[in-house]
């Protein structure tokens, strides 16, 4: 399973990187949405975290983007930015509902939630990001710097 995270903040995206990669999965770092946003013409993710508060195209935009170009994709969005719900409330206005998780996000969290849209009716047959955890508990000692 590859997961794209996307964040401006390097060390965020650096670290959900780490995390991931701990639970056993095939995880990169971009810390722009365009970018992000171009690798996945090469290489399609089954997700995408990321950061909704960047600079230039922001997370919601870049997931509608994604969501159109490529709908087996799924996004996770995360914020720690108040302003957050206006802009999804206008991506659901489109038809667009997206995950959202608040930030600081702990490595916890972001399993269980990534673990719960694997499990939905399209992602049956991947395994479960919650089953990887369990026997990988090392992301504990990198979750401190998120």
């Amino acid at each position: 399973m590859v997961i794209f995270v996307v964040d401006d903040e390097e060390v965020i995206a650096d670290t959900l990187c780490a995390i991931l990669r701990i639970s056993g999965y095939d995880a990169r770092a971009f810390y722009d949405a365009e970018s992000a946003l171009t690798e996945c013409a090469d290489q399609q993710p089954d997700f995408v975290v990321s950061d909704v508060s960047m600079p230039g195209m922001n997370g919601v935009e870049m997931a509608v983007q994604l969501t159109e170009q490529f709908p087996r994709c799924r996004v996770l969005l995360f914020s720690g930015n108040a302003g957050t719900s206006e802009v999804l409330l206008a991506a659901q206005r489109r038809g667009y509902d997206f995950e959202l998780l608040a930030k600081p996000v702990h490595p916890k969290d972001l399993l269980a939630r990534l673990g719960g849209l694997i499990q939905q009716p399209n992602r049956s047959t991947t395994p479960s990001i919650s089953e990887h955890s369990k026997s990988q508990p090392e992301y504990q000692q990198i979750s401190r710097t998120l």
